[in-house]
């Protein structure tokens, strides 16, 4: 089943990305951005067709959505699987780095947290099939387009995959508030796989005792936690400092 991508940038890497078919590409009449300019440029070089239409007929095919007068109809989202992702971490020549997510609901953050994830050249973020956002459009906006290079794996039980990974060699390290070590005094420079919950509850207490360590984010003001996009951030960058620096 096809489905709808909105905004300027998320199409611009459709585009340039090219591993999904797009089916047709609808933008707003009179609209000359130079984002829109460069969309209209990229989709007659690919044979992309593009329509022009109403502001309003843009609404209809996308209403939640602010689509910034953008539209592309495209092929399903085809999302990576656990093998394949153990083998390109097996024959890497850098330490491997992966994400779980355990049950983050909003897509906002999992938009934000993939483009981070892109941005520190992550291997693979991996969501579970239920409880969780899915790669929806507003995933697709929020990830301005880093949702087209990250790998993404669906799994069905976060527990039994953290398994998997330990089994594979890969250190799995979660984030919680309730710990006494800082993230700063870990070591990330191992092959590394970073847990962060939900946004309610965090990581489930099962999910938690099959890591197999966990640090905490220091909080210096009246504030209990980070919002888990903005964690995953940190843990991130953490990650490329401590191996930029070995």
């Amino acid at each position: 089943m096809s489905e709808y991508i909105v905004g300027r940038n998320p199409v611009i890497e459709l585009l340039r990305n090219g591993t999904r078919k797009i089916e047709k590409i609808w933008i707003a009449e009179g609209n000359s951005h130079p984002r829109i300019r460069q969309i209209i440029s990229m989709a007659e070089r690919a044979g992309v067709r593009v329509q022009r239409c109403t502001r309003r007929e843009l609404d209809t095919l996308e209403s939640v959505l602010p689509h910034q007068s953008v539209i592309a109809r495209v092929s399903p989202m085809r999302y990576s699987d656990m093998p394949t992702i153990l083998a390109e971490i097996q024959c890497g020549d850098w330490p491997a780095l992966l994400v779980i997510l355990d049950g983050v609901q909003d897509p906002g953050n999992l938009g934000a947290i993939l483009r981070t994830a892109e941005a520190t050249n992550a291997d693979a973020v991996l969501i579970p099939k239920n409880r969780a956002v899915g790669i929806t459009p507003a995933v697709h906006k929020a990830s301005a387009g880093a949702s087209e290079y990250v790998p993404i794996v669906k799994v069905t039980n976060v527990a039994r995959t953290i398994e998997t990974l330990k089994a594979a060699g890969v250190w799995v390290v979660g984030s919680a508030e309730d710990v006494a070590l800082p993230y700063t005094a870990a070591d990330f420079t191992v092959p590394l796989c970073l847990v962060l919950g939900n946004e309610a509850d965090g990581i489930r207490r099962l999910v938690k005792q099959k890591c197999d360590y966990l640090v905490h984010l220091p909080m210096l003001g009246q504030i209990e936690s980070l919002n888990v996009s903005v964690a995953a951030g940190v843990l991130l960058y953490e990650v490329l400092r401590q191996r930029a620096a070995k």
